[in-house]
């Protein structure tokens, strides 16, 4: 599977996300990943190949996207 198929994907929410639906969804494909909301995933994904996704990770680590 790769991130542009996700045909059959198992998306994955933290487990500290409880039992709510306000939280972002992941999946991992091949050497990317991707994110979508869990409260509407009709409305589609953000898709990132390798290097993308670990910069990603890092603006969100870093708090860049904070006040966003």
């Amino acid at each position: 599977m790769t991130v542009s198929d996700l045909t059959g994907a198992i998306w994955r929410k933290s487990s500290r996300s409880g039992a709510g639906n306000d939280c972002v969804e992941l999946v991992v494909a091949g050497i990317g990943a991707a994110v979508r909301d869990s409260k509407n995933p009709e409305a589609g994904h953000i898709a990132f190949e390798g290097t993308g996704w670990h910069a990603f990770v890092g603006v969100l680590k870093g708090g860049r996207l904070d006040n966003a």
